[in-house]
């Protein structure tokens, strides 16, 4: 990816989605079968591929079809026995910082209690 001013965009890496999940609340690294992921509670929320050029991340089933079509190169459908669950996976060479958050942020979304989630966007408004 290229900005305007023609430099390429940094790859996302494991750090930066571990910076960024450590800020939500409830959420938790774990290394298991030597792939990083990130919980709350139970529910993971974000994995990496073993080789870290991927990162699943939880998904509305229903919206994910649009999303790999829309971006092919960026997005793919899981792998055939993860289709029954939210998810999705990215190519990370094409994800930058900021569009990870964003995946990151709602995919945490989606398995936190509701009240923890409010309180997380309360705290995420800008204060006047």
């Amino acid at each position: 990816m290229s900005d305007p001013g023609g430099s390429v965009a940094a790859v996302i890496t494991v750090d930066d989605v571990r910076r960024f999940a450590c800020t939500l609340p409830r959420s938790s690294e774990h290394l298991i079968r030597d792939r990083v992921k990130f919980r709350v509670g139970q529910i993971v929320y974000v994995a990496f591929s073993r080789d870290e050029t991927q990162m699943g991340f939880g998904f509305p089933k229903e919206e994910r079809a649009a999303l790999v079509a829309a971006e092919p190169d960026k997005f793919l459908m899981p792998r055939e026995s993860d289709l029954r669950f939210h998810w999705v996976e990215a190519r990370t060479a094409a994800l930058d910082v900021a569009e990870m958050r964003e995946l990151v942020l709602e995919a945490w979304r989606m398995c936190v209690p509701q009240k923890v989630r409010r309180e997380q966007e309360l705290a995420a408004r800008p204060h006047p």
